[in-house]
């Protein structure tokens, strides 16, 4: 998948440099040409040979040893890279090129280059979490910088958190779909984040849990890939992805409105958010007080909204519309019944019991279940990976169609 591309991989002096070697060995699998540059530091945790030999190209390691040929060695790696991968990445070496220092070979090269680079962070919990660290993300990023987010786990110092580095098959599968950034040109895709309130009173109201996290995601890699996004999104804490445009709604009346006004223009809708089945029947404007003598309950009759997900999956003329199914028990079941139900082309189906794969999470345990019946489980990923396995699902369905 990688052919002819001109890869050049960045190793920095982390313990997770180990997991480099299987980085390089997974792009070389993929016909990639790859070679490496390594700081000092690196070369202690793994040496340079095994690099070599796994790339079967020299390893770089020193910005003035004698150069193989007569090109500037730091010139010509930044002119022939097709992609820059830094794995792992550092707070040093992150902080370095923030602030525009070049210092060794590795910091020199990034600098001059004009290809896309790619961090994958990893780094004790504290570091990952310091302002700033973030500070230096944030606006590297605002660059054009991209970061691989790292997972959540026991690091090499004994802490449990933020700061482990991806794992080398999500970090070689994020490179191979950096290659197909615009493969979603000239489509529109409206993705739906978020939970929905609906109002009992002025001051109280009924929701559910949803962050909007996995929605967000979704729109981010799809404006990633070329795509025009809209994101219609309940309330959130969340930032939306930069060049999408938002719509904001509150109530699931509005959300449905909003996707009604965007459906027939789209080529995909995807339904993450998780707007609220029901609404008070009737709106109180004034608070609901509570009243001497009365007995200790207060009944409130709700009404059904309508279901979004169904009513444009029986509308559809040739949009592709993902559903999402959010359960606690019978998961693949009352999956299977929404897909067909609700005429979706998928359904991404998660149990929001588990560790890791609840509303709030920064991961997600899914089951991907398509028209054919065919089920696709994945382990606990980013929500950011969940992201990329579904838009390539969705390519995969638009190539097919056209």
């Amino acid at each position: 998948m990688l052919k002819g591309k001109n890869i050049i991989v960045g190793v920095t002096g982390g313990i997770a440099a180990y997991k480099a070697v299987d980085v390089v060995s997974r792009l070389k699998k993929q016909n990639a040409n790859v070679e490496v540059i390594m700081t000092k530091h690196a070369t202690e945790f793994v040496t340079p040979l095994t690099f070599q030999t796994l790339a079967l190209n020299p390893v770089y390691v020193d910005m003035f040893v004698e150069p193989r040929n007569y090109d500037v060695e730091h010139i010509s790696l930044a002119k022939k890279a097709d992609l820059f991968l830094i794995s792992p990445a550092t707070a040093n070496i992150i902080g370095k090129i923030a602030n525009g220092i070049a210092d060794d070979l590795l910091t020199t090269t990034i600098m001059a280059t004009k290809s896309k680079v790619i961090f994958a962070p990893a780094m004790n919990t504290n570091m990952y979490l310091n302002p700033i660290v973030q500070k230096n993300f944030d606006y590297l990023k605002t660059l054009g910088y991209e970061f691989i987010d790292p997972g959540n786990g026991m690091l090499a110092c004994q802490t449990y958190g933020p700061g482990r580095m991806a794992e080398p098959i999500d970090i070689v599968q994020y490179v191979i779909s950096s290659f197909n950034d615009k493969e979603l040109k000239g489509k529109k895709i409206v993705v739906t984040a978020g939970p929905t309130i609906e109002p009992i009173d002025p001051v109280r109201y009924i929701t559910n849990h949803s962050s909007g996290k996995m929605g967000y995601k979704i729109a981010e890699e799809a404006q990633r890939r070329g795509a025009e996004v809209v994101l219609i999104t309940g309330p959130t804490a969340l930032l939306p992805p930069k060049d999408v445009e938002v719509i904001r709604v509150n109530t699931t009346m509005e959300m449905f409105n909003a996707v009604e006004a965007q459906f027939d223009s789209c080529q995909v809708l995807i339904k993450a958010a998780a707007p609220s089945d029901y609404r008070p029947e009737v709106f109180n404007h004034e608070k609901i007080k509570k009243k001497e003598g009365e007995l200790d309950e207060l009944n409130i009759r709700f009404v059904r909204n309508p279901d979004i997900a169904a009513h444009f999956g029986k509308l559809k003329k040739g949009q592709i519309v993902v559903g999402f199914a959010a359960e606690t028990n019978n998961l693949i079941q009352y999956a299977e019944g929404k897909l067909k139900k609700k005429n979706f082309d998928f359904i991404v189906a998660n149990d929001v019991s588990k560790d890791g794969a609840g509303f709030k999470s920064d991961t997600n345990i899914v089951t991907i279940i398509d028209r054919d019946g065919r089920l696709d489980d994945y382990p606990i990923l980013d929500k950011s990976q969940v992201s990329k396995i579904i838009l390539d699902k969705v390519v995969d369905l638009l190539n097919a169609k056209s």
